[in-house]
């Protein structure tokens, strides 16, 4: 399975370290949607879209990208980091995948290290997250992706 997750990942590096070990389990290109790039997304399998989240959703950058690059009917999936809360989570990118009749394949989240506005004055939440639980989970995630989709499931 071909896989390319487009992601924004910054502060602590939490998202980037979740899918850094998803892309040890195949064939996966990691793109940062900040750098701007040619993107083809046509070319894979799937695509996910990844962000840790901020002010209770996934990040603006990865949302508008979703919403340009997504190819119509495209497999998607979604994983984010959070410190306190999941807020709404991947709701607005879930919406942008339902217009474009996109299957949704899943979503994995998991804590990551905050210390984002007042958590900085009490050193941070989340401390230690994603730990090589975390890690092992999001390993486990891909690996039923890739084999539900080598059983034709999502296609």
């Amino acid at each position: 399975m071909k896989t390319a997750i487009c992601y924004y990942s910054r502060h602590h590096g939490n998202t980037r370290k979740v899918l850094e070990v998803m892309a040890q389990e195949g064939d996966v290109a990691l793109m940062d949607v900040t750098t701007r790039q040619a993107v083809r997304l046509e070319e894979y399998d799937c695509v996910g879209l990844a962000s840790g989240i901020y002010g209770f959703e996934f990040h603006k950058a990865v949302t508008e990208f979703a919403r340009q690059y997504l190819p119509q009917g495209k497999p998607v999936f979604f994983v984010y980091t959070y410190g306190g809360a999941k807020g709404s989570g991947a709701a607005a990118v879930s919406k942008i995948a339902e217009e474009k009749l996109c299957p949704v394949l899943g979503a994995f989240s998991c804590k990551g290290y905050d210390t984002f506005g007042p958590f900085k004055l009490v050193g941070g939440i989340a401390k230690g997250h994603p730990d090589e639980r975390d890690l092992e989970n999001a390993r486990a995630f891909y690996r039923q992706l890739r084999a539900r989709w080598e059983r034709g499931e999502g296609k």
